[in-house]
């Protein structure tokens, strides 16, 4: 009978912690009713994402899922363009494996893998774009910002300014597209 209980209390002891754990994940997220207060419960401003966000999904570990109308691009002291879809993984203070969204530096595109705030805060922010990281006041993200709707590629393909090969596409990227049939040679 002892080493029945001996083996079981352990097991018991694990599975109600695992279950008080995955309690206080849940209800970091659950009891949000917008995206902006998920991000306010994981100590992250309100303004990472654009005003109008109402369908989004946060999963008890953290991941998330958000859908904008349209790809749309806001400015803050650089812009930024989110993608229709953007998800990633929430933890305290921070935004990891995240995907939908670039930053303008310069005038070079660049994806952000994530964000972070100091805990407890130092005022800054952290973007982090995988060979380097921007820091931003992070007074900028106070609020939602307005987003400005963007073509979607296709309809910027179709419409795009073309001078030989080079087409200017999608918010000042722009890529090369050789013709079949020539060579590097043909175009100088």
């Amino acid at each position: 009978m002892f080493l029945i209980i001996q083996f079981l209390l352990p097991l018991l002891l694990l599975s109600t912690s695992s279950s008080s754990s995955s309690f206080a994940s849940a209800s970091t997220s659950s009891n949000a009713t917008t995206i902006y207060e998920v991000l306010r419960n994981y100590g992250l401003p309100m303004g990472l994402f654009p005003k109008g966000v109402k369908d989004f999904e946060v999963d008890d570990d953290g991941r998330f899922w958000v859908h904008l109308d349209q790809a749309c691009n806001a400015k803050f002291e650089n812009e930024l363009h989110y993608d229709r879809n953007v998800s990633g993984s929430l933890s305290k203070g921070m935004i990891d494996a995240l995907t939908g969204l670039d930053a303008q530096d310069l005038f070079l595109w660049l994806h952000v893998k994530s964000i972070r705030v100091d805990i407890p805060t130092s005022g800054l922010i952290y973007f982090d774009v995988g060979a380097a990281s921007k820091q931003f006041a992070l007074t900028l993200f106070e609020s939602p910002p307005e987003c400005v709707a963007i073509q979607s590629q296709d309809d910027a393909d179709a419409d795009a300014f073309r001078i030989g090969d080079v087409s200017e596409v999608q918010f000042g990227r722009l890529r090369y597209q050789p013709e079949q049939g020539t060579s590097g040679r043909d175009v100088l």
